[in-house]
């Protein structure tokens, strides 16, 4: 199976990142939206789970849930916009992948069984951070890798 995971797109929903998306069979976007219609578009490539962020306290947005945990090819994953603001032992939960956003920094890193992930921001460019996404293959085991969406 093949997620894609996007974060902190700020009310921008960049072509490459629909290309990069193209093939995921579920997308996750762990928030900081910007915008409902960015799921809406997003939802004509794969079904889609959300979370909002920080700048989602407005609309329908500010109606997504902060944490979301969801099954997809036999692996379970937790969704928080902040790694900061974990709320669970996500080894004693069962989790197999955090992912996160807001740092807008993309990262791929193991702790302790873990895979945690945040696909960077695929919206409005910040800081020197690249434009991206991740695509994680579900299997007999689980990889990850971030996308770069601008050169």
């Amino acid at each position: 199976m093949l997620v894609g995971v996007i974060s902190d797109t700020h009310g921008l929903l960049r072509p490459e990142a629909l290309v990069a998306l193209a093939e995921a069979e579920h997308i996750l976007h762990a928030g900081d939206v910007g915008n409902i219609e960015i799921l809406d578009e997003l939802r004509k490539i794969a079904p889609v789970t959300a979370i909002r962020g920080n700048v989602d306290v407005y609309g329908a947005c500010a109606e997504l849930p902060a944490t979301e945990m969801v099954e997809l090819g036999g692996r379970f994953f937790y969704m928080v916009h902040s790694v900061h603001d974990l709320d669970l032992d996500p080894r004693a939960a069962g989790v197999d992948v955090v992912v996160s956003g807001h740092s807008h920094k993309p990262l791929v890193e193991h702790r302790k069984g873990v895979m945690y992930l945040n696909p960077g921001s695929a919206g409005p460019r910040r800081f020197s951070f690249p434009v991206s996404v991740a695509l994680v293959t579900v299997g007999d085991s689980v990889e990850a890798r971030v996308v770069g969406l601008l050169v």
